[in-house]
């Protein structure tokens, strides 16, 4: 069922594919690059998020062009809805008239995952979903 939440969603994937130039899940790609959305959210992760973008923008666009668009793909694609942004808060960021969103260095596990029967096998703390510091909450929500 489509929903602006849905296709928030589907814009991420769209701006992801496009600034990386491949699909969303590629089968003939290494371990750990199978998964589009998880592949660039690890580089994003480690600090080397234009690693994944496909070489040949580089001639058309600059750098912070392309990193603004995969930053904004990787939170549109956020795994929990709620914490998408609305297609205003992404015109703004693109448009650079509003300062690039603070995603976790870590892709998030969807809230909606169900936990029963879960057992912890280390002992560190599960936590899933996302922290937001009160400060980047208020400044996302400012342009609803």
């Amino acid at each position: 069922q489509s929903s602006k939440k849905s296709d928030i969603y589907s814009f991420g994937i769209v701006s992801l594919e496009l600034a990386c130039g491949r699909k969303p899940i590629d089968h003939n790609a290494t371990e750990g690059q199978i998964r589009m959305v998880e592949w660039v959210w690890n580089l994003y992760g480690i600090g080397k998020l234009l690693k994944a973008a496909d070489s040949k923008l580089f001639a058309e666009f600059d750098e912070q062009e392309i990193e603004h668009l995969m930053i904004v793909g990787l939170w549109c694609a956020h795994p929990d809805p709620n914490l998408r942004p609305s297609i205003r808060q992404v015109i703004h960021v693109l448009n650079f008239e509003a300062p690039l969103p603070v995603i976790p260095s870590k892709m998030p596990v969807p809230k909606y995952l169900s936990l029963s029967g879960y057992t912890p096998t280390s002992s560190q703390p599960f936590s899933y979903g996302t922290t937001v510091s009160e400060s980047s909450r208020n400044q996302s929500s400012s342009y609803s």
